[in-house]
């Protein structure tokens, strides 16, 4: 298989499984009185979605704080939370309760937020999704993010006053991609974007962050000499609104795994060429993946959801 259409034929089995509606998904309203899910039927059913019973959890496993799987097959036991509201960063869609992750993932968003008046002059951060209260698969939205090590931040400075709970849940972010996908789009594309995600990359935890390949393509062009940080950007489609944040599994997380890394070089040559194509910018969908099972999913899982 040639590399554009190995490209186009990932780029499917991506559509089939959450697609660009990850990027409109990002962007949906939430809501100012979320309702809890109704009681499962058989809870113990082997047939059960995985993400029925972690979707339900409210909570995290008080356990020692571990990352169990994968980026996409995994949990989360001991989860710290986000605190919604930091001096340089703001929690959004509060009602999703998915501002948890590993305390290795909080600090670094922390840490981060806190540069951006220096990094480059936003008063800090708004934060998207990270995980649920114990990690695993999702009702709605992301592949990953399931044992807390990813992180959404949008492509929107923090304003410098506290948003109020309808803007959290109502407010979109900002587009910046071009209505062609081809590149980003001038009017709303700013340097401050580019420093932002250099920020990131060069942070010593984080493995990838995963952008919009027409904001790769942006990012090439303004990257200059510095270019080492480009090897961690990783463009994949959605990421028109936020950037996506993931690090690597935490020392001792003996039960987590890591990705390969990324391939060598700045990613700015013909693979990132081959995303334009289109016979990737217009694949045909793949048929949706069935939901993971508890079977499917490390034997942990079933003790970090069982845990108090």
């Amino acid at each position: 298989m040639n590399p554009i259409r190995s490209l186009a034929f990932t780029a499917a089995l991506v559509l089939g499984a959450s697609g660009l509606a990850h990027s409109a998904f990002a962007q949906d309203k939430g809501t100012l009185s979320p309702k809890p899910l109704p009681p499962l039927a058989n809870p113990s059913d082997p047939k059960l979605a995985a993400k029925e019973l972690f979707g339900r959890s409210t909570v995290p496993a008080s356990l020692q704080s571990e990352s169990i799987g994968s980026y996409a097959r995994g949990c989360m036991a001991g989860a710290a939370a986000l605190p919604v509201d930091g001096e340089t960063w703001q929690v959004m869609r509060l009602s999703r309760n998915r501002n948890w992750g590993h305390p290795r993932l909080v600090a670094l968003l922390q840490r981060l937020s806190a540069r951006m008046p220096d990094v480059n002059g936003w008063p800090g951060l708004l934060v998207g999704d990270m995980s649920q209260p114990r990690g695993g698969p999702m009702i709605t939205g992301h592949a990953s993010h399931q044992i807390g090590l990813d992180a959404d931040v949008w492509l929107t400075p923090m304003p410098d006053r506290r948003l109020s709970r309808v803007e959290r849940e109502e407010m979109s972010a900002t587009n910046v991609v071009r209505g062609d996908w081809l590149d980003v789009d001038p009017a709303t594309w700013t340097p401050q974007h580019t420093a932002l995600i250099r920020a990131a990359a060069k942070e010593k935890d984080v493995a990838r962050v995963f952008v919009n390949p027409a904001i790769k393509k942006a990012l090439c062009r303004e990257a200059g000499e510095d270019r080492g940080w480009l090897r961690k950007v990783r463009p994949t489609w959605g990421h028109n609104y936020h950037f996506h944040i993931r690090i690597a599994c935490p020392a001792g997380d003996a039960a987590c795994s890591d990705q390969d890394p990324p391939p060598s070089g700045d990613g700015c040559g013909a693979d990132l060429a081959a995303w334009f194509t289109p016979e990737m910018l217009h694949p045909k969908p793949g048929k949706p993946r069935p939901p993971l099972t508890m079977a499917q999913l490390p034997e942990e899982c079933r003790r970090v959801l069982a845990a108090p």
